[in-house]
């Protein structure tokens, strides 16, 4: 069995070893046969001696190319020694580490399990709720390491184990750390497995836990895909998808989708963080039974692959049924493609509004004061979308914007639409029970305050351009969101997200669509 970068994995068989069995490390743990290996060791089963248990021994080794084993068990003592010190259920226990004729040896929980790696490659992908519900349990881990100052550096399929009930060990911890020093290369090498470095460390930059997050996401990704995102047919082209490329997701919708995408954002800090992802991934994991495909779905953690229903990408996640459009949605809009990344989306599901689960108030001094639009007694008593993005007039109380208002981007404009945000949407639109009570307003407001935030601050506006510009979020007016309008069938609810200049002036076509 290989993993994604073609190594071989850890396997739950023990392969039969007379020399190994013979050996004792440290006078206490007997090898007993070999378990796996890939690039950072072999893996042995073995039996503690002292307490009569068995454990997992990794025998560490040299990297390839490191001058100085001195260095090398030293910081994998001290940083090994530091993870064993993590508390949470999702964490392989670190037993020991102990040094043997020059070697290192870590003593591990021994988890009889297969890899993630190992259930995609051998069943397929895993049912989306099955997915939320293993990557809830690693951002548990992942939390748990942040917090003590642990940044894991490798997280990836091949070091997920999970289990035939559905616990999940994230194990590993501090190893790649331990590694990545210069002291040990000729090379400056990166550490880690190129299809899940995180953006910023192709970059140069130090490891921080937003780069776990984005290692998470890129796992989540081959977990509910099967393949993996950014994988290409060489390290350079893989890390140039990495820098370059944006992933689509077919078997994923809603929260789940939104997490993955939003985990994946280039820039860690436009990245959603811990605490909003564990909401999502908390709500994606809740969502199994209610909506079966046919045949059924299977709850065992190592299902057979089921066809997905017809999905269509919205504000960055996938929604079944068709895409509609918005302001600006021309193929030629940089960035503007309803398909475009966002991370912060949310659900109504059963007519509950689901927002305030994961964000809270965002405001600073780029913000304008959010606008309703859509009826009459709205800021925007009429707002008629078109397939240009920017406005020859102002965003203002009381005056309505029709289609003739929508304009090129190329010259002068007094706002620009950057993003819309799906917060409603039901593929069953003909049947009353598709309809979904207008929220709570002021919940509705930090929803879009939120998404539109998080959509300003990320790489679809130029951080040079930024410091000139505003933004504010426009939301359904109380009759917008109940009424069908022209099409009864269309129960789509959005709130859009627009950019204007920040002294009061025009914008040059400039600003943002233009900048790459």
């Amino acid at each position: 069995m290989t993993d994604e970068q073609g190594q071989q994995t850890r396997t739950t068989q023990t392969t039969p070893n007379a020399g190994a069995a013979q050996r004792v490390i440290a006078g206490r743990y007997a090898l007993m046969g070999e378990l796996g290996r890939g690039g950072m060791g072999v893996v042995w089963r073995a039996e503690d001696t002292v307490i009569g248990r068995h454990v997992a021994v990794k025998e560490l080794r040299l990297p390839e190319g490191a001058e100085d084993a001195g260095v090398f068990q030293e910081r994998v003592l001290r940083e090994v020694r530091t993870g064993g010190r993590l508390n949470d259920p999702a964490v392989v226990t670190v037993y020991d580490v102990v040094t043997d004729a020059d070697t290192t040896y870590i003593v591990m929980e021994l988890v009889e399990a297969p890899t993630l790696s190992d259930l995609v490659r051998r069943n397929g992908p895993l049912a989306p709720h099955q997915v939320a519900m293993v990557g809830d349990q690693v951002l548990s881990a992942l939390r748990a390491a942040h917090q003590a100052g642990i940044v894991h550096r490798d997280v990836k399929p091949g070091n997920i184990m999970v289990t035939s009930t559905g616990r999940v060990k994230l194990t590993d911890f501090g190893i790649a750390q331990a590694v990545d020093d210069p002291r040990l290369t000729t090379s400056g090498m990166l550490v880690g497995s190129p299809a899940f470095m995180a953006p910023e460390r192709v970059a140069g930059r130090e490891a921080m836990p937003a780069s776990d997050l984005w290692a998470l996401g890129a796992t989540l990704y081959f977990a509910v895909e099967g393949t993996v995102a950014f994988e290409r047919s060489s390290t350079a082209a893989t890390l140039h998808a990495i820098m370059n490329e944006v992933p689509y997701l077919t078997h994923a919708q809603g929260p789940l989708a939104s997490a993955i995408m939003g985990l994946l954002i280039s820039t860690p800090e436009a990245r959603i963080t811990a605490e909003q992802a564990g909401g999502l991934l908390s709500m994606a994991a809740g969502q199994h039974g209610q909506s079966t495909p046919s045949g059924g779905m299977p709850t065992s953690v190592y299902p057979g692959q089921q066809p997905p229903p017809p999905q269509t990408m919205v504000a960055g996640h996938v929604m079944s049924g068709p895409a509609p459009a918005g302001p600006g949605s021309k193929a030629k809009r940089n960035g503007l493609l309803i398909g475009g990344v966002l991370a912060a989306v949310a659900l109504l599901a059963a007519g509950t509004f689901l927002g305030k689960w994961i964000f809270g108030p965002a405001v600073d001094d780029a913000m304008k004061p959010t606008m309703t639009y859509g009826a009459s007694g709205a800021d925007i008593p009429s707002f008629e979308t078109s397939s240009n993005g920017c406005l020859n007039v102002p965003l203002e109380q009381g005056r309505s914007i029709v289609s003739n208002n929508w304009i090129e981007c190329d010259g002068s404009h007094d706002s620009e639409y950057f993003e819309s945000v799906v917060v409603f949407y039901n593929s069953r639109a003909s049947s009353d029970t598709a309809k979904a009570a207008y929220p709570d307003p002021a919940r509705l407001r930090v929803f879009a305050e939120s998404a539109c935030s998080m959509a300003f601050h990320s790489e679809k506006v130029p951080a040079q351009k930024r410091a000139g510009l505003s933004y504010q979020a426009l939301i359904p007016y109380k009759d917008a969101w109940e009424a069908r309008g022209d099409n009864a069938n269309d129960l789509t609810r959005r709130v859009y997200c627009m950019l204007s200049d920040r002294g009061g002036g025009q914008l040059d076509g400039l600003n943002w669509t233009q900048v790459r």
